[in-house]
């Protein structure tokens, strides 16, 4: 059988173990993972982007995770918990608790990042206008941040996605039971599909941040080829202040 066999089988677009069904359960789990992930890294890229503080140990400990590997991780986790927790969550938990820890850097160094990275022009207008801190973190800082916050968010999410086949190391579902199933088979055409169907998925959610920075990320903040001349300071600051209402 060749891989477009395999594709074309229609068994292998229905029932629970097809193909639209593993999909669904991989992006459960990097849709979990990097809601968790969100909740760690956007809160503490803030707060070290804001006071400018703990940027070493803290951005410096959580790349240092990245050097972990995922899957010698994944099976130390699943020991130790093993005789703690019960029943499917015993597979379930280390999994998202690897692919947190993959993603929480990049989010992490693109809040921070973005936030320090602010145009300066655009916060001295803001002083200018009597913005307080804080509304200049939230008006200012962070309309700013977005690119660099969604490229972090890009970059966590194609991590997660193109690593979340671990799962069917632990016998969980997802697109990583087409390889290992297909591994354990002798079956280089399901493992080969399995890998495109991953590589596709990746993809798609390239094209969607894509789209969604060009829908959230305001136009003066977006970099485009066309733009032959280098923007001004003051550029950045106009772009953003034209949408900012008067500090009260």
């Amino acid at each position: 059988m060749t891989l477009l066999d395999w594709l074309a089988d229609p068994a292998n677009w229905t029932g629970a173990t097809g193909i639209p069904a593993q999909v669904g359960y991989h992006l459960l789990y990097t849709a979990i993972s990097l809601g968790i992930a969100c909740a760690i890294a956007i809160p503490l890229g803030i707060l070290i982007g804001f006071t400018g503080r703990g940027e070493t140990l803290v951005a410096g400990s959580a790349n240092a995770l990245r050097a972990l590997p995922t899957l010698g991780l994944l099976v130390l986790l699943f020991l130790v918990l093993a005789p703690v927790i019960a029943g499917r969550l015993v597979f379930v938990v280390p999994t998202i608790v690897v692919l947190v820890l993959l993603a929480v850097p990049p989010i992490l160094t693109g809040t921070y990042t973005g936030i320090q990275s602010a145009d300066p022009a655009a916060v001295d207008a803001a002083l200018g206008m009597g913005y307080t801190r804080s509304q200049i973190l939230w008006r200012v800082q962070m309309p700013c941040a977005l690119p660099l916050l969604l490229s972090g968010l890009r970059g966590a999410t194609l991590q997660v996605v193109s690593t979340a086949t671990v799962a069917a190391y632990l016998g969980l579902q997802g697109l990583g039971r087409f390889i290992i199933d297909g591994r354990a088979q002798a079956d280089f055409a399901q493992m080969a599909g399995g890998a495109l169907v991953v590589a596709v998925l990746a993809l798609a959610l390239e094209l969607l941040f894509a789209l969604l920075g060009r829908t959230v990320v305001s136009p003066g903040l977006r970099r485009s080829p066309q733009r032959r001349r280098r923007p001004r300071p003051t550029d950045t600051a106009t772009s953003v202040l034209r949408t900012l209402p008067a500090a009260r």
